[in-house]
């Protein structure tokens, strides 16, 4: 068999330990990145569910650090209204768009609009998600199971399928996945199925977009404090929501949204396929 021959990617070099620096060619690139007028300056964003919790505090981070938004919520108006005006108090834009993600349609919709209002998308966000707890399995109907696919997967889906046509290289999307995506959640069985989806795919994508210089990675939140917990539980459960973590409380949004920031700016220009775990201390292994 025929041994296959690397491609030299730089001039062939040999030193003796422990190197110099100053003999390396080309030379490391060591200097701090600078970013004039932010990390994410004149980017265009699409934030599903941005309307509150980790997707509101992900947009009025992205907005401070230079970047347009695009908010594609369901159907909180006066929340979303309140997170494009705080984004306009930075100088930027933000256009927002009410309607079911778990319709192909509407996530083709969204694409379509933000590129008659933009010209362009440099970063997705798909961070909307749903679930509903089940004491056992047998309590799940199909419906449910379906709808909960439709919205925190399919809609990844769709919205990856039709922005990449417009994403150039050096463009990044991120997927929010789950704590539950690694250790499981009895109770919430089709949520973290879906968000066990959203691994896979993130992983996938990111070694199908690599050539087109695209980066994909994902953000796998534990417990976080976010209207939808307030919305899903029941109130004890609620009072004691993150209890549980290894720091003993649920995480805040803006303790979340610098994970964002990190993998739609260049300083993770070398990372595509990772997921990072902001988790309040849980050591998954994934």
């Amino acid at each position: 068999m025929k041994k296959e021959t690397k491609k030299a990617i730089r001039p062939a070099q040999q030193q003796s330990k422990p190197g110099k620096e100053s003999d390396l060619r080309p030379h490391a690139e060591t200097l701090p990145k600078v970013y004039d007028g932010g990390r994410l300056k004149d980017k265009v964003a699409i934030i599903t569910g941005a309307d509150s919790g980790i997707g509101k505090a992900t947009a009025l981070l992205f907005a401070k650090e230079g970047a347009d938004i695009v908010i594609a919520y369901l159907n909180e108006t006066s929340d979303a209204a309140d997170v494009k005006e705080r984004i306009n108090d930075y100088g930027r834009a933000c256009l927002l768009i009410k309607g079911d993600l778990g319709k192909e349609s509407h996530c083709r919709k969204v694409i379509n609009e933000t590129i008659k209002r933009f010209g362009k998308i440099d970063i997705l966000v798909n961070n909307a998600g749903i679930h509903w707890e089940a004491d056992s399995i047998e309590d799940i109907a199909t419906d449910q199971l379906l709808k909960t696919f439709q919205s925190n997967f399919f809609s990844c889906f769709w919205l990856c399928k039709y922005a990449v046509t417009h994403m150039q290289p050096g463009s990044s999307i991120i997927n929010t996945t789950s704590v539950t995506a690694y250790r499981g959640s009895p109770k919430l069985l089709d949520y973290a199925s879906t968000k066990g989806a959203i691994v896979a795919f993130t992983r996938s994508l990111s070694m199908s977009l690599v050539k087109k210089q695209i980066r994909v990675n994902a953000v796998a939140p534990g417990p976080v404090w976010t209207p939808l917990i307030a919305s899903s539980f029941s109130k004890e459960k609620v009072a004691s929501f993150g209890s549980e973590s290894p720091m003993q409380r649920a995480g805040e949004p803006n303790e979340i949204a610098p994970c964002f920031l990190f993998l739609a700016s260049d300083d993770s220009s070398f990372m595509s396929g990772q997921v990072m775990h902001a988790n309040g201390g849980e050591v998954v292994n994934g």
